[in-house]
């Protein structure tokens, strides 16, 4: 695990300076865990269909044990301002990062799972710093970017019961503690669930929330009666289908975090390759391309999944799906703006998320997926700028 340089703690609620310092022998014992890899069998001609082909993941291995240089990423991460405090019994990491345009809106943007802070690498500085790309000064916000409690450098969570909506009065009490009266929220997959909630938790601070590659609480769960599927428009009804066909054939992973988080633990935890295998496969099903690094950085991807390495989170992230399963929460009707952005990949449905949300704003984008900030950053920025426009 990466060591941390921070000040002692005076009480829970101080917030610390972080700084990631990842002792050589945790580096040192990845490389020789890659080397004496122990691979499987594989059918021939299998591509995609039973999982990652074992060609691919080879090779992949191959270039994070020789070329991938942590240390390159490592300092990058630390050239952004960095935090810890304690909430609620719990460690939550953060990147904090304050734009110079006085009248900024601060913004707290949840990343999902398999993701990371890594995902908004490209999107920090075109939104703390819009005059400096393109942008109207306007436009900027003080980012405040949280590792979910469970995932990456907010380390494990100690006790059970961390759902979206725990999470949630999490980042509100962050906020609070940031001295953030007003505020927006933006997120994607798990945290498009969780700013929706944060919306609901602390809607007298919330002025707004942006969602992309949304899910519960933005869809219908298939299958669906005769006369619903009459009234669904050919775009509606396609997705609907691809719902179908991901809960049919693509949402093993859910199933099993959702069931057994514990018991996938020991093999992502103990085995880099495995852990490469569990994220790099739902990079190739959500990104708009035909392989993962055909549309992300294969160095950002990897860097992605470090931070579950290095840090041993893959079983608490995992966690997270337990929770949700076995919480029987499910989103209340919101009256906090919302707006989504729906790109190549995504599967929201305007209809279903108006249910629950007041929907002010649905852009649909023609490529991008599941990762909006790796895949189609420039898209992802504009409508984020577009949607707060009118909220400051």
């Amino acid at each position: 695990m990466p060591a941390i340089t921070e000040s002692q703690p005076r009480s829970d609620s101080e917030i610390r300076p972080f700084r990631i310092e990842t002792p050589q022998a945790d580096l040192d014992d990845l490389r020789d865990r890659l080397a004496r890899t122990r691979w499987p069998s594989e059918l021939p001609a299998s591509g995609w269909s039973r999982g990652v082909p074992l060609g691919y993941l080879r090779e992949l291995a191959e270039h994070w044990r020789t070329s991938y240089d942590w240390r390159e990423h490592e300092t990058r991460l630390n050239e952004l301002p960095q935090f810890a405090t304690t909430i609620d019994g719990t460690n939550v990491h953060f990147l904090h990062v304050r734009s110079a345009e006085p009248d900024a809106l601060p913004l707290v943007v949840t990343h999902g799972w398999p993701g990371s802070i890594v995902e908004f690498l490209e999107i920090i500085e075109p939104l703390t710093d819009p005059r400096s790309h393109g942008g109207d000064p306007a436009d900027a916000f003080h980012l405040v970017i949280p590792s979910i409690p469970g995932f990456g450098l907010s380390g494990p969570t100690g006790e059970p019961g961390w759902t979206h909506k725990r999470i949630a009065r999490a980042f509100a009490e962050l906020m609070r503690r940031l001295g953030y009266e007003r505020y927006g929220a933006q997120g994607g997959d798990v945290g498009a669930q969780v700013s929706p909630d944060l919306g609901r938790v602390d809607p007298d601070h919330v002025v707004g929330v942006h969602v992309n590659a949304a899910t519960v609480g933005f869809m219908p769960f298939p299958p669906l009666e005769d006369t619903e599927l009459a009234e669904l428009n050919d775009s509606e009804r396609t997705r609907v289908e691809r719902i179908a066909e991901y809960m049919d054939d693509g949402s093993g992973y859910a199933t099993i975090q959702s069931t057994r988080p514990q018991t996938v633990a020991y093999a992502l935890t103990d085995s880099p390759v495995g852990q490469l295998a569990w994220i790099v496969e739902r990079f190739q099903e959500w990104t708009h391309a035909e392989l993962p690094d055909d549309a992300v950085d294969r160095d950002r991807m990897l860097t992605n999944v470090m931070l579950y390495w290095l840090t041993g989170t893959a079983g608490s992230a995992a966690n997270l799906y337990y929770e949700v399963k076995h919480s029987g929460e499910w989103p209340a009707p919101s009256g906090v703006p919302t707006g989504v952005a729906v790109f190549a990949e995504d599967i929201a449905i305007r209809r279903y998320a108006e249910q629950s949300n007041n929907i002010v704003r649905w852009s649909e984008f023609d490529r991008g997926g599941h990762f909006a900030a790796l895949e189609a950053p420039d898209l992802l920025i504009a409508d984020v700028r577009d949607f707060f426009r009118p909220l400051r």
